[in-house]
């Protein structure tokens, strides 16, 4: 074994960096509408793939105005200004140019349909070191890996199997769920030596990568810049039976490049919702982001806590209207835990749906440098903790080694959650969510620092199996929205009956026993808004008949 200093290792995660240089100034352009826009709600695979469409079916998602593309024309009139169009993004229906010609941009904001421009990357800041990244520390023993150990079981996790063991994944792979048939999405700054790290042999072989797109450099090839993200993909989809198993090693994969590595613009966060969108298209279930943003090149970007209350930071937006999707959205909490200027998470670990990953030891004591909550509305986060301090991953182009920082322990929650969404299919994205929450160790009493704590995956999965074989689709007796609730919430009688009802908590413990009729409805609604935060099944009941709802609690 070799020892490697932290200038080496932090050199194969920035590759390479002689003669990086940003593009001219970036900007956004932001549309007024979408009208006149060809493509209808009513024909949704012209701009979405049948899988993506299934994924809303199956949730019970309806379409609505953010999954209309763009209107092409307005798309066209910016371009016939000479600007250069980059990425688009439906969702807050806009595109980044770059351009250094200020007539340019005189003429788009002359355009009726244009609301305005705002700059999101400076050709003045020059490059630096993203420092989401900088903050995560690499004391790796480089081990190459020994071929003859391959042939061995996949249950042999080698030095991965205390960050799986630790939130309870065996049984899960035990059952065989491994990721079959789900599909993951890393958005993240680069992916140095995946396509020739043993590691990945069989996502290769398997054709479990499914494609890659880079939303930095147009057309770009996302297999350089940096390591990071072959990191962050070897805790899910390692193979290495005897030295390394990720939490999902036969899911498949879309690697997405959003973060540029030599500087820090707020482009980036642009980026990212045009990754996301891209990923919601093809169909993905689950995205994973190991990626975090606070502190800028130029400080006038800069967010402050008051930024991180789920509703203000364009990633953050992005992050849940992906989660509106259907998409699992797991985001790492952040690396500035032990910063006492700030050590709150980062966006779009603020986001209201985002599933936010603190980091612990192997042990389960936090590490110092996971960040904390809660958002500056008052929100618990992280949601939960995993193994994000010696957390092992892929090194080099033939090596495992170890790692620090909530970059890691969100990709082993990402890969594990696929595998109980895969055992557990007709539940949404927020019921999984909520499942592995109320798992968590600390759930009786979450805190700033481990949230709802370090999940079970096995009690998660025996709740969700338990409460599927109760679900019913039968007579429709009730009508409750929205869901998930927080302080409002709308029951309506669909028939003129009188219900027996009763609320089950995760344990499957009856908590509310009830009658409810036409007359008490209101009463009915306030015994639920009066329910603590979390996951729950209502079963009403008329004679030999029974409707059963799963519910949410914010």
């Amino acid at each position: 074994m070799k020892h490697f200093t932290l200038l080496f290792l932090l050199s194969i995660f920035f590759l390479p960096s002689i003669n990086a240089q940003i593009a001219p100034d970036k900007y956004w352009v932001q549309f007024t509408d979408k009208e006149g826009t060809p493509y209808s709600l009513d024909a949704p695979e012209e701009f979405l793939t049948e899988r993506a469409i299934q994924r809303r079916l199956i949730q019970g998602i309806e379409y609505d105005e953010t999954d209309l593309p763009v209107n092409p024309d307005y798309l066209s009139g910016v371009a016939n200004t000479g600007a250069n169009l980059l990425y688009v993004s439906k969702w807050i229906n806009g595109v980044s140019i770059e351009t250094t010609d200020i007539e340019v941009l005189e003429a788009i904001a002359a355009l009726p349909y244009v609301a305005g421009t705002r700059k999101i990357a400076s050709a003045e800041a020059g490059t630096t070191q993203k420092s989401f990244f900088e903050n995560e520390k690499y004391d790796i023993t480089v081990e190459p890996l020994n071929s003859e150990l391959k042939n061995s079981s996949i249950f042999n996790y080698g030095s991965a199997y205390t960050q799986i063991n630790q939130i309870n994944g065996i049984p899960l792979h035990e059952n065989g769920y491994r990721g079959q048939g789900m599909v993951i999405a890393i958005l993240d700054g680069g992916f140095d030596m995946a396509d020739v790290h043993p590691v990945f042999d069989s996502l290769w072989q398997n054709d479990q990568i499914l494609g890659t797109k880079d939303f930095v450099h147009p057309g770009g090839n996302v297999f350089s810049e940096s390591y990071h993200g072959t990191a962050v993909l070897s805790t899910i989809g390692a193979n290495a039976p005897g030295q390394m198993i990720g939490t999902a090693p036969k899911a498949s994969f879309w690697l997405l490049r959003s973060e540029y590595v030599y500087s820090e613009n707020i482009i980036e966060e642009y980026n990212w919702v045009s990754a996301a969108e891209f990923a919601d298209s093809v169909g993905v279930d689950v995205i994973n982001s190991s990626l975090g943003y606070i502190d800028f090149d130029m400080p006038h970007w800069d967010h402050t806590y008051e930024d991180m209350d789920g509703n203000t930071n364009v990633i953050t937006i992005g992050a849940d209207r992906a989660a509106s999707k259907g998409i699992l959205v797991v985001n790492s909490a952040g690396n500035e835990g032990s910063t006492w200027s700030y050590p709150y998470i980062g966006a779009p670990a603020d986001g209201f749906d985002v599933f936010s990953i603190g980091a612990v030891k192997g042990d389960g004591e936090r590490a110092s440098f996971s960040s904390i909550g809660p958002t500056y509305d008052g929100r618990i986060k992280p949601d939960v903790m995993a193994m994000g301090q010696g957390t092992t991953v892929a090194s080099g182009s033939n090596a495992i080694g170890q790692s620090n920082g909530t970059s890691f322990s969100s990709p082993v929650i990402a890969g594990m959650s696929a595998c109980l969404w895969q055992a557990n299919p007709g539940f949404t994205n927020l019921e999984i969510k909520e499942a592995i929450m109320q798992s968590g160790d600390h759930v009786f009493n979450p805190d700033a620092y481990y949230g709802y704590g370090i999940p079970d995956y096995e009690a998660a999965n025996s709740v969700l199996t338990s409460m599927s074989s109760k679900l019913s689709l039968g007579t429709q007796f009730l009508k409750i929205s929205p869901n998930p609730f927080s302080n409002a919430i709308d029951v309506k009688l669909l028939m003129d009956t009188v219900l027996q009802a009763k609320v089950l908590d995760m344990s499957g413990r009856k908590i509310v026993a009830t009658v409810i009729n036409r007359n008490n409805l209101d009463d009915f609604s306030q015994i639920l808004r009066q329910l603590d935060p979390g996951f729950y099944l209502l079963i009403v009941s008329s004679n030999s008949d029974y409707q059963s709802f799963k519910l949410i609690k914010n």
